[in-house]
């Protein structure tokens, strides 16, 4: 989160940068079936949630975007999907990006937090919401913080200058469940 790793050795310290963008991802249950139609999946809730643990909640807290992708068909001749293409949706991100670059100098995600506090304020009756919902969840303030940065980064896909309720509403789901 730093920006940067210290390694230690006897009496000698040395600092070096590491920013990285960590892309991970797992099966939903030790079988890797869980939630498919045909029904495959054997494993039960205590299985499941075995495995989910194996992941420390610190580390999952770390991790802005939690996505469920279901399966691909098999099949030789899929339907053609709608939606963006990926020049289309790389442009987007450009704007986005080129947006944010303009009103703070950095992306949303390196945002300290006074950085935080000028560019993702929100109106009371939003805050009062994501407070709420933040306690209910019992996300931590790091998480609220992360969270807010990816509202932020929603808005600035659509080309909207401030932040509201459908976007703190995407970005938590966003969010790991707890299940």
């Amino acid at each position: 989160e730093s920006g940067h790793i210290v390694i230690a050795r006897a009496r000698d310290r040395v600092r070096f940068p590491a920013r990285f963008q960590l892309v991970a991802a797992m099966n939903p249950c030790p079988c890797g079936y869980l939630g498919e139609p045909s029904g495959r999946c054997r494993c039960s809730t205590e299985q499941i949630q075995r495995y989910r643990n194996k992941l420390s909640g610190p580390l999952l807290d770390r991790i802005d975007l939690h996505l469920t992708v279901a399966r691909e068909a098999t099949a030789l001749n899929p339907t053609p999907q709608t939606g963006d293409d990926t020049a289309s949706a790389a442009a987007l991100v450009a704007q986005a990006r080129e947006r944010q670059q303009r009103r703070q100098g950095c992306a949303n995600a390196f945002l300290d937090l006074p950085g935080l506090r000028k560019h993702c304020s929100l109106s009371s009756a939003d805050e009062n919401w994501l407070e709420t919902a933040c306690e209910r969840l019992t996300l931590s303030l790091r998480a609220a913080h992360r969270l807010l940065k990816v509202a932020r980064t929603l808005a600035d896909l659509e080309q909207v200058d401030a932040i509201g309720r459908s976007h703190l509403a995407e970005a938590l789901q966003y969010r790991p469940s707890s299940n």
